[in-house]
């Protein structure tokens, strides 16, 4: 019985950097919508189950209501706290049972948190609904619901449409604590306070597992002076100083522009681990702060290799136009 996973998260695109920049908020009656669509796509691919994260605002419950649907819906048995944690929880759910893909709605910070226990098991389709989405997809949600499917269904095979992506490790005296899916941010400061980061005069590090010129948000730095992929197994490393010579204007944010001043900048190998050089600082992942230094501990960033499994919509989509999966014949 082909399973699908649905985490939509009612808090995605709300944050403070709604108020410190120019971002749109993205209403959850939006999601609803998005839903209804994934729903009509993951059953023209044949999907017959989904499991769905609960929410206060029921998403997926007012996603059906007054449609006519042949899907068994089921709610995913955790406990809403309406915080991160619901994601987390999900997140380690699925990947604990038998779903053969998961369908995250949320920016970068949630596709995060999906990922961080579900230990690289199952396909991942992320579609953009936050702040600063450089991980998820920004995609008409019929056709992400038919990608889902046809990789859930097994009739595009994971070797044909799934990547593995590279994540970022966060060890603390040589223990990994924590870890990030697209940028960490060594930030000058001993507070975590609104979580998000957009003063770019107090980020001394910065470390990308993907970055292109048109991104925005942080990896948007290092996308003004090279190209990393999502499909690459490399990073990018960038040491940032205001009175560095060589400047670039960054879109850090919706509607915000800054000079950041970058003094050093290499690409990174699965494997090589960077020094943190503030004794005393909080560190960003994926755009939030999250973790604090302490001055008596020594903290490194890491480049892995073994990040979730994302799905490709295009690879997915040509493939089944290849082998005619979405053509019928006759009667």
């Amino acid at each position: 019985m082909p399973c699908v996973g649905i985490i939509a998260n009612p808090v995605s695109g709300k944050d403070i950097r709604r108020l410190v920049a120019h971002g749109s908020v993205f209403d959850n009656q939006e999601k609803v919508r998005i839903v209804r669509r994934l729903l009509t796509g993951l059953e023209a691919a044949g999907v017959t189950r989904v499991w769905y994260m609960p929410d206060e605002y029921a998403i997926v419950p007012r996603a059906v209501q007054g449609v006519t649907t042949a899907l068994d819906l089921a709610e995913m048995p955790i406990m809403a706290k309406g915080n991160q944690c619901d994601s987390i929880a999900a997140g380690q759910w699925v990947g604990q049972h038998e779903v053969d893909a998961v369908i995250v709605l949320g920016g970068d910070g949630t596709c995060r948190a999906v990922a961080k226990k579900n230990n690289g098991k199952t396909p991942m389709l992320p579609i953009s609904t936050g702040t600063n989405n450089v991980f998820s997809y920004m995609i008409e949600a019929t056709i992400g619901g038919i990608a889902a499917g046809l990789i859930a269904t097994e009739k595009v095979p994971i070797s044909a449409g799934v990547y593995r992506s590279c994540q970022l490790d966060v060890l603390l005296d040589d223990a990994l604590v924590d870890m990030a899916l697209v940028d960490v941010a060594v930030y000058n400061d001993r507070f975590i306070a609104s979580r998000a980061v957009w003063d770019m005069e107090k980020v001394t590090q910065l470390f990308l597992t993907r970055c292109r010129p048109d991104s925005i948000g942080l990896s948007a730095v290092g996308g003004q002076l090279a190209d990393v992929t999502p499909q690459e197994h490399r990073g990018l490393y960038l040491q940032l100083k205001d009175s560095a010579e060589q400047k670039v204007i960054a879109a850090i944010a919706p509607g915000l522009l800054q000079n950041v001043g970058v003094s050093h900048w290499h690409f990174m190998e699965v494997g090589e681990s960077v020094n943190v050089e503030t004794e005393r600082c909080v560190l960003a992942l994926d755009g939030e702060r999250e973790v604090s230094i302490k001055p008596d501990q020594s903290a490194m960033i890491r480049l892995s290799s073994d990040g979730p499994l994302v799905i490709d919509i295009r690879k997915t989509m040509s493939y089944a136009q290849k082998n005619q999966i979405m053509v019928t014949t006759g009667g």
